[in-house]
């Protein structure tokens, strides 16, 4: 998979430099002439999902320091507090602007308002931000700030292909306990309106229970431990990440309760695209997730702003990555790319 692609930048830029050719390459080398180009990278928490995206978006640039000859200044950062710290988001940006670096790649809880000021202020100073695994959709193009987001909708393509995912499953009537993260949370609006919608479809799926599982592991444990205790006819459990609902997995084996074979038991379901989900559906620890590309989401980022940066190439303002609900009729396929993305030949910054 070493010349894996994503397609993800906009045009011919895109499919030339994936397509690759000694006459191109030369062309962008001499273009490029050893430049060394700043990037920061910022996420909301540290997390096994983010240092995915990272890790593929190294294997794009490891590619294009190799066909290219350009630099890399990589560096992260993320708040210390909380994934709710906006104060420290906004001073993050501003250091990198600041420090006259190229590009910022951020994902952030700040609110929307503040954040297009941030951005809108670092483009005056030459900085390009690309946000990533953002619900943009929530957002006219024409209040974006951006150079571009790329991502995929929360709504049609994870929390409503899980729902249809759990109705199927179930033959369309079950109860099912839902993990949200926390209150306000634009993710958790968004996928959950998609559950919704998805269970409407079937008259017999009913989301009994709702908790808050914080987007972690162990909360969701928690969480899921006190809802099987109040909640005994139960077929489903949700996570609205796969962190949580891996925590829903180890409540229900500490329950005592059976897993999802196939015919009876209790399903979870995920969204993300982890390595250690991956594995857990193999294992039979969870039953599904929705895996919301954060390879192609690595590489696009690389991508998008390589063509616009340094090409000079207008870019879409929102690039959708695919997504696709992952059990263990097809885990092989996603856990190989996951594991190829993860190993990048080189790794930047610090």
């Amino acid at each position: 998979m070493s010349g894996a692609t994503s397609g993800g930048a906009s045009g011919s830029a895109g499919a030339a430099a994936a397509a690759g050719g000694s006459d191109y390459d030369a062309a962008v080398r001499k273009l490029v002439e050893g430049r060394t180009i700043q990037i920061g990278y910022t996420v909301p928490v540290l997390s096994e999902y983010f240092n995915e995206i990272q890790s593929a978006a190294w294997q794009k640039m490891a590619e294009y320091e190799e066909r290219f000859g350009v630099k890399w200044t990589w560096e992260l950062a993320a708040p210390s507090a909380s994934y709710k710290s906006v104060e420290q988001h906004v001073s993050i940006v501003q250091s990198w602007v600041t420090r006259k670096f190229d590009a910022v790649f951020i994902c952030t809880s700040a609110n929307f308002a503040t954040m297009q000021t941030v951005y809108e202020e670092a483009a005056a100073a030459g900085t390009g931000i690309y946000e990533y695994n953002m619900p943009v959709e929530l957002h006219p193009e024409d209040q974006l700030r951006t150079v571009a987001t790329v991502g995929y909708n929360n709504d049609t393509q994870s929390g409503y292909v899980a729902g249809k995912y759990i109705a199927e499953a179930l033959g369309g009537t079950g109860n099912v306990l839902a993990l949200f993260g926390p209150s306000g949370s634009e993710y958790s609006k968004m996928r959950g309106d998609g559950l919704r919608r998805a269970f409407a479809e079937y008259p017999g799926m009913k989301i009994v229970a709702e908790a808050d599982g914080g987007y972690v592991r162990d909360k969701g444990f928690t969480a899921a431990q006190d809802l099987l205790t109040a909640h005994k006819n139960v077929s489903a459990i949700y996570g609205e990440n796969e962190d949580m609902a891996l925590g829903a997995s180890q409540a229900i084996d500490q329950a005592g309760l059976k897993q999802w074979d196939g015919k009876d038991g209790i399903i979870t379901v995920g969204a993300d695209g982890l390595v250690s989900g991956m594995n857990a559906i193999k294992e039979g620890k969870l039953t599904a997730t929705v895996d919301v590309g954060p390879v192609d989401t690595g590489l696009r980022l690389v991508e998008t702003m390589f063509a616009n940066k340094v090409l000079g190439y207008a870019v879409a303002p929102k690039v959708y990555v695919p997504t696709k609900v992952v059990d263990k009729t097809n885990v092989d396929i996603p856990l190989a790319y996951l594991n190829w993305a993860v190993n990048a030949p080189k790794t930047y910054g610090k």
